[in-house]
């Protein structure tokens, strides 16, 4: 298990040295989100902005203007503060911003429900013209921010607060818009994002003890969407269940599910948030679990999900 904001401070410094025109802004939390990191290295290119999230999103859609390359680091939630200069300054103007939102989910469990986000994927990504990502671990966030900075246009990038199980190891290639197979099953399909992937991988092992071949998808961009994986996989398994760190409403689920019912309608399960706010809990797994975000429950949305196919 790695902490996946600890690296994304450790990538920070080699994108940095990489790219000449990067620079990093942080709302007075860099200790927390690591892009102090980046400021130890190169302080002329890092700008503390304050706890003034408005001001940070503004002074980055600033800096992309003048053809820099701005990454804004903040608590997701705090960010959300913020949606609307996302949407006028960075949005409308397709500027170069990519925002890394750290403490994303239950993350930050002891914190209570004013510090957890599970609205942040649902509302980016009805931005026109936004990239938005969950990654599943610290390799595929490596790989996915430095490949967002190649592309030309704004991004949100959420991570968590905590240590988070490994996915990928070894040599593997990700793709922007562009959903990773991990697992190839034949009865059905679990897509989840963040680190409900490694919830999804847990489940189909479960489930393969009941002789159910289960698919793994890691869907790691919800927008844009990799259609042709959720329709092939709907063709293959004819059943589907989604796992996500995030509101039921509007985020990974809806998306498969708005992409079901017009190309492929089979029966689906959704695991994710339920209309609620989080609350104080001694452990992330403990919150979790309190929250239905498991392997266990997504196992059950699979024996559900396999019983309406039938």
């Amino acid at each position: 298990m790695k902490s996946i904001r600890e690296e994304f401070g450790k990538v920070l410094t080699i994108l940095g040295a990489k790219y000449s025109d990067l620079v990093v802004l942080d709302a007075d939390c860099g200790s927390h989100t690591k892009s102090k990191n980046f400021s130890q290295k190169y302080p002329e290119r890092f700008f503390n902005i304050g706890i003034s999230e408005q001001d940070l999103i503004g002074i980055a859609a600033g800096l992309a203007a003048c053809g820099k390359i701005p990454i804004v680091s903040c608590y997701s939630m705090f960010l959300m503060r913020a949606w609307e200069q996302v949407r006028n300054t960075i949005g409308r103007a397709n500027l170069n911003v990519k925002i890394v939102a750290t403490h994303a989910g239950a993350s930050p469990h002891a914190d209570g429900s004013s510090h957890q986000c599970f609205e942040d994927l649902s509302i980016m990504r009805v931005i026109p013209n936004m990239t938005v990502i969950a990654p599943a671990d610290s390799k595929s966030m490596a790989l996915l921010l430095e490949e967002a900075i190649d592309l030309n246009g704004p991004m949100y990038m959420r991570i968590g607060r905590d240590e988070v199980h490994d996915v990928y190891d070894g040599d593997i290639h990700l793709k922007i818009g562009k959903a990773n197979t991990i697992i190839d099953g034949s009865d059905i399909s679990i897509i989840a994002s963040g680190v409900l992937v490694y919830e999804a991988l847990t489940a189909s092992q479960m489930l393969k003890k009941d002789g159910v071949s289960a698919s793994v998808i890691d869907l790691h961009t919800i927008k844009p969407i990799d259609t042709n994986i959720i329709v092939n996989e709907s063709r293959k398994t004819g059943a589907l269940v989604t796992a996500e760190e995030n509101s039921v409403i509007g985020g990974l689920g809806s998306s498969v599910a708005e992409i079901v019912v017009s190309e492929y309608p089979v029966p689906m399960e959704m695991v994710g948030v339920r209309n609620r706010f989080g609350e104080s809990s001694l452990s992330y797994r403990e919150l979790l679990l309190k929250l239905g975000l498991t392997a266990s429950n997504i196992y059950h949305a699979a024996k559900r999900v396999l019983l309406r196919k039938r």
